[in-house]
């Protein structure tokens, strides 16, 4: 593979937010300019990133919660895996892979100044596409397990035999503990 700088494939335009903002200024933001991660930066310094998949499950675990009201920093990941400008791309691939993430954050001096994607990478090496590809199998796997066994907070009646009991939500049905052991 060719030696190429992640400083040269990155998006240098970023679009952020500041740990001050709401949730629902911030999903606003995405759509308006039609990104799924928004880096939080104070000062140039990135503090923590929000992707549209966390304001979604905060909706859908709080619906009751006012966007307008929440901090963004609230629901954030503070602690935010990141790569130099002067690594090369299959050493941002490498990370990508191991940690499962579609981008990365980079940063030079401390200072947030760009992003690279897998897309920008496949836009410069398309044969890394199988790589890629694996990458985005393993995604797949790990979210239909996490599907299968997710854990539903409330008890209630059985999808399967109508028994009242603490839930669990497999293979999208609410399952009591019986009849889950019974499925595996």
């Amino acid at each position: 593979m060719q030696k190429i700088a992640v400083g040269d494939i990155m998006t240098r335009n970023l679009v952020t937010c500041t740990p001050g903002d709401s949730l629902y200024k911030c999903a606003k933001l995405m759509a308006k300019d039609r990104v799924n991660t928004l880096p939080i930066t104070k000062d140039k310094k990135l503090v923590g990133i929000i992707t549209s998949r966390d304001i979604l499950w905060t909706i859908t675990k709080k619906p009751k919660a006012d966007l307008k009201n929440l901090n963004v920093m609230k629901i954030a990941t503070r602690k935010v895996a990141v790569v130099k400008p002067s690594a090369d791309i299959s050493q941002a691939l490498s990370k990508m892979q191991s940690l499962n993430f579609r981008r990365l954050p980079v940063l030079s001096k401390g200072e947030l100044i760009g992003m690279v994607t897998l897309k920008d990478i496949l836009s410069i090496d398309p044969t890394l596409y199988s790589e890629i590809q694996e990458l985005m199998e393993l995604r797949e796997q790990d979210r239909k397990s996490m599907a299968r066994e997710e854990q539903w907070p409330e008890a209630g009646l059985c999808d399967n035999c109508g028994a009242f009991s603490e839930l669990l939500k497999v293979d999208n049905q609410i399952l009591c503990a019986d009849c889950r052991d019974e499925l595996y």
